[in-house]
């Protein structure tokens, strides 16, 4: 029996499958990304890929960043983002790595976060982003006067009582 033919089959024209819009992995995103130039330093925390470098983000996400760097990371390389904006630092893992141009001088290296937020410091981030206002100004969700900030920084209290 020829697939056409098969029990619950749809048969379509040439028309529809050219109209016809595919959601795959690599197509669906969880939010919008953002052009952007946002100098950051690019650290590996593996101790056999060492690598501690100063890159600029090109495109940004809650979920991580596309960043030049000029040096080539293994995929699932453990990495720590720094000096982001308002002093944010984030952790992520390589999840890409390709050459830009021939000359091997410069890589575009996709970063994963491990906890999504926009510490990339994007003051009026798209909706689909999802971000709490408080992490939108400086890419960091909690403030002096949350816990656990405020048990430090009362001096009549003691951090491990409550008093």
């Amino acid at each position: 029996m020829s697939h056409a033919n098969r029990p619950g089959s749809v048969k379509l024209s040439k028309d529809d499958l050219l109209h016809m819009e595919v959601l795959t992995q690599k197509t669906a995103r969880h939010s919008t990304r953002l052009r952007v130039e946002i100098p950051l330093t690019l650290t590996s925390l593996d101790r056999k890929h060492a690598m501690a470098a100063e890159c600029v983000a090109l495109v940004v996400s809650p979920q991580g960043c596309g960043l030049r760097a000029s040096q080539a990371l293994p995929l699932e390389t453990p990495v720590l983002l720094a000096d982001l904006p308002g002093g944010a630092s984030a952790s992520g893992r390589v999840a890409s790595c390709l050459p830009l141009g021939k000359d091997g001088k410069n890589f575009l290296i996709g970063v994963a976060l491990y906890n999504p937020a926009n510490v990339w410091g994007i003051a009026n981030p798209p909706e689909d982003w999802d971000c709490g206002a408080a992490a939108a100004g400086n890419g960091n969700a909690g403030n002096k006067g949350d816990w656990p900030y405020n048990l430090a920084s009362r001096k009549d209290q003691s951090p491990s009582t409550g008093r």
